[in-house]
């Protein structure tokens, strides 16, 4: 089952970035992670803004593999960066539809 990891981020201090967005999608592809976006261009269509500077939106070919990536220990040190860097949170969910009635989604 396909799951997806969104990375809502607030920087606090952007020394972290350049080393974390070169080499963290590789990391992300050796468990079959691929960027799906990766953005700043954030439009708030309803509701109060959340606090954060950019979003990243991670798709994986199951949970274990995204939990493969978020623990791998190569992730760990920009991790950190990131970490100490931020105010973020990462959120893992999978291509279900609770109240099962979107056709194509699974319940």
């Amino acid at each position: 089952m396909t799951a997806f990891l969104i990375a809502d981020v607030l920087l606090k201090n952007d020394e972290w970035v350049p080393e974390y967005a070169k080499h963290v999608h590789i990391i992300a592809a050796k468990h079959g992670g691929k960027y799906l976006s990766r953005s700043a261009n954030i439009d708030v269509l309803e509701g109060k803004p959340l606090e954060n500077t950019l979003i990243a939106l991670i798709q994986f070919p199951n949970k274990e593999a995204a939990l493969a990536f978020a623990n791998d220990p190569e992730y760990a040190p920009y991790s950190k960066a990131r970490q100490d860097g931020t105010e973020s949170r990462f959120q893992l969910i999978d291509d279900t539809d609770v109240a099962g009635t979107i056709p194509y989604l699974a319940k």
